[in-house]
């Protein structure tokens, strides 16, 4: 009489090289996400000052004379 194969002993699930990438993707994403919330927190830009608005009011005469030479002429 044969006996049979010795089953193989089950790995712990940190041991399948096939579990890091199911788990990697998910945790790469979230770890990404929290750097770009702390980039952003830290290196936020400054608000412009309310004078800016009137400088660019300013630009008005270039801004028309860019947009009439690019008109076509008849």
């Amino acid at each position: 009489m044969t006996h049979p194969p010795a089953p193989e002993p089950k790995l712990p699930w940190w041991r399948i090289p096939a579990m890091w990438f199911v788990i990697g993707g998910p945790v790469l994403v979230v770890v990404a996400g929290i750097v770009t919330a702390v980039i952003a927190v830290r290196g936020g830009d400054v608000p412009l000052p309310t004078g800016a608005r009137a400088e660019a009011a300013s630009m008005s005469p270039a801004k028309q004379a860019r947009n009439h030479a690019a008109t076509a002429r008849p």
